[in-house]
């Protein structure tokens, strides 16, 4: 009895069990070649012989490509793709018919940065009859963005994806919405002008804040605009007041009063406010523009008639951009520029332009405004027109147009009591482009996913819930399915400083140490702050929490000043650090802006730019003096979602960091319960992932090994 229990243990251990199944695969092989050499008996021949051999040989190859490609899977889910790169073509040399070791090694050339090679193999693949239309949607997306850089730089045409209604049945959510605030993690503040309320929508349209405002409640609430501090301003048509909230929709305080003095105000409209946080409100009932400083104080007012102006009628739309101030007229249906102490500068757009205008809101080079059921944008320089968005023939009455964190246009129909999602064709027709860019499955069953969200301008989608994400095995459903966590509602991020040692930087020792200082100490020693130094070489100069840097100094750095600098170098093994880092990440380069004539001579600019791209890093240029920087810096800066600064600037750069982690994140973090068998880890085990938001959609399908057993 006690012999038996033993043999029974031993048959349970877990290196019984590798060997048992080596065994048991070592007698399949065995007894097939035994039962078909038998069968033959004295008319084996040599030349079945020699098949025999063939088939065998083909065994031993494809047992080979398989260990290869398990390896270069792993070493993909690492980070480190150049092995992945390496492994797959290994696993090509025994395997070179196996489509699926194709698409691995593009997606592999695609992480690496090297998308030209990734399409190529894609596309082999593809006209192999792999992959199927999902493919081949991902081979046009990455055509098009290698193709069209600056296509999303010019106005376009929108449509509706889809809208938000303010009654749900029998229950009124919110009535005549008049004015829209997007938020960075994809939900958006919400002026109901009928229910008197301030709403927060998620990006499939749920409350979930609602405030009534004031102790005395709101008064017809109008528009609303974010303070560069964070809060949010509200204009109150009925009640004559500005009102300040906080970002959880709490009152902080309130200005202003009814008069037609400075500072009185008579049905306050659309707000605005410039570089030094002056707060610009357009007065309807004045006929004016009321100008505030940042802590409410009345300044003055303009918009009267003056010398080669016969004033104001019916200010609405007011907006801030490039030192000037833009005012649409309801009643002249024209657009007036000011400067920002009120002087009349000249019209942008002429006098019955536009029918009613409402809210004008700045947008990169262009101004949208809201024209009864057009939004329109305009070119600030020249007032050029383009119609973005209509409504169709149906009564409508746009009052307010804004850009959201994921590249739509969201839009308020006061009389339709509805909020319109407004996106490209191109994007409606192509949808999502959905990746899986890591397997987690070292605690198998359960499986970890960090899924990744974009459009197809390669803009991060956020604010995505659970219900927006349907993850399949073999196309059943999954067990114990739950969103773990979202890249973009985190608020921690690693940041690598590349410092140039070039002879023009070095110049510029003292402002260099202050944005190193300065940086660390606004990290507040969350993330993990890197240097590397860039030379003829790039050296790491420090890795670690912030605080470890903030007393750095230059005569701290090992790498010495140099008249050649590899700058491409140094940011790509500044990138190489951040992929395994913090969703939120991003590589700032402190220099003078310029660059010596051979700093991109290893990595182009297209290579770096769609390697920090394809692994969600940003880069952000520190200019240690007041010039314009070299065009290859401002191209990574401008193609990264990467901002510019000047070391010196009147704001500090503690903000800086807060920039960066603001910088809209698509990464999410996906557990469920696998319930597929592993083949003690030797099986490939397929996994799906589909995203959905509201009408449009993307799809990725990968797959992982478990761990061995």
């Amino acid at each position: 009895m006690k012999k038996s229990v033993r043999m029974r243990d031993f048959a349970k251990s877990p290196k019984t069990k590798k060997s048992l199944k080596f065994l048991v695969l070592g007698i399949a092989v065995f007894g097939c070649t035994f039962f078909s050499v038998s069968a033959q008996s004295n008319a084996f021949t040599s030349e079945e012989a020699t098949r025999v051999s063939a088939t065998n040989t083909r065994s031993a190859e494809s047992g080979f490509g398989e260990q290869e490609f398990r390896r270069g899977v792993q070493a993909y889910y690492r980070g480190a793709f150049n092995d992945a790169i390496v492994q797959f073509e290994k696993a090509l040399a025994y395997l070179p018919a196996e489509n699926m070791i194709l698409d691995w090694l593009g997606k592999a050339y695609y992480r690496s940065g090297i998308e030209g090679s990734a399409l190529q193999q894609w596309e082999y693949a593809s006209q192999q009859g792999y992959g199927g239309l999902l493919l081949k949607n991902k081979i046009e997306i990455l055509r098009e963005r290698r193709i069209t850089d600056n296509f999303y730089d010019t106005p376009v045409k929108y449509t509706e994806s889809g809208s938000f209604s303010g009654v749900n049945g029998e229950n009124l959510v919110f009535s005549q919405p008049i004015s829209i605030l997007p938020n960075p993690d994809g939900t958006a503040w919400v002026l109901a002008y009928g229910s008197n309320e301030l709403i927060c929508l998620d990006v499939n349209g749920i409350v979930t804040i609602r405030s009534t405002g004031p102790l005395n409640g709101f008064d017809r609430p109008m528009d609303i605009i974010r303070l560069e501090n964070g809060n949010l301003l509200v204009s109150e048509f009925a009640g004559d007041r500005i009102s300040e909230f906080n970002q959880y929709g709490f009152l902080v305080k309130s200005f202003g009063e009814k008069g037609r003095g400075v500072g009185g105000l008579v049905g306050p409209q659309y707000l605005a406010q410039d570089d030094d946080g002056n707060i610009y409100v357009s007065d309807f009932g004045n006929s004016r523009i009321d100008v505030f400083d940042k802590d409410g104080n009345p300044l003055f007012f303009f918009g009267g008639k003056q010398a080669d102006f016969a004033g104001l009628k019916a200010p609405t739309g007011v907006a801030v951009a490039d030192g000037s101030v833009f005012v649409a007229d309801a009643v002249t249906g024209a657009i007036y520029r000011f400067d920002t102490a009120g002087n009349y500068i000249g019209l942008l757009c002429r006098e019955k332009t536009f029918t009613h205008p409402e809210s004008i809101k700045p947008w990169g080079n262009y101004l949208v405004i809201c024209d009864k059921n057009k939004v329109y944008s305009i070119d600030k320089e020249t007032g050029s027109l383009f119609e973005n968005v209509s409504t169709g023939n149906a009564p409508s009455q746009i009052t307010c147009a804004v850009p959201d964190a994921n590249g739509n246009i969201l839009v308020t129909d006061f009389k339709t009591n509805e909020i319109y999602v407004m996106s490209k064709m191109s994007e409606l027709i192509g949808g999502l482009l959905v990746q899986v860019d890591r397997v987690d499955s070292k605690a198998f069953p359960k499986v970890v996913l960090d899924v990744k969200v974009e459009n197809r301008r390669r803009q991060s989608v956020v604010g995505l819930k659970d219900n927006n994400f349907v993850v399949t095995e073999e196309k059943l459903p999954v067990a114990d399915f739950k969103l773990e966590g979202a890249g973009y509602v985190n608020d921690v991020a690693d940041i690598t400083l590349v410092l140039d040692r070039s002879q023009e930087s070095a110049a510029y020792s003292e402002a260099m140490e202050s944005a190193v200082q300065e940086l660390a100490t606004a990290m507040g020693n969350k993330g993990t702050l890197r240097i590397i130094s860039a030379g003829v070489m790039p050296v790491v100069e420090y890795e670690g929490a912030p605080s470890g840097a903030v007393k750095f100094t230059c005569r701290q750095l090992k790498n010495p000043v140099a008249n050649d600098v590899q700058l491409d170098v140094a940011l790509r093994l500044a990138s190489n650090a951040l992929i395994n880092g913090e969703n939120k990440r991003a590589v700032v380069l402190v220099s003078a802006g310029t660059v010596t004539p051979n700093a991109f001579e290893q990595y182009g600019l297209a290579d770096l730019t769609t390697y920090m791209n394809n692994n969600s890093i940003s880069l952000v240029s520190i200019l240690l003096n007041q010039g314009s920087p070299d065009s290859e810096i401002s191209y990574l800066c401008s193609n990264t979602e990467g901002g510019q600064y000047y070391v010196y600037r009147t704001q500090g750069l503690s903000g800086v960091v807060g920039d960066i982690i603001n910088i809209p994140c698509g990464l999410y973090r996906i557990s469920y319960t696998s319930r597929l068998q592993t083949a003690f880890g030797e099986k490939y085990l397929p996994v799906e992932v589909e995203t959905y938001l509201l009408n449009r959609s993307g799809r990725d399908s990968t797959g992982y090994f478990a761990p061995l057993e």
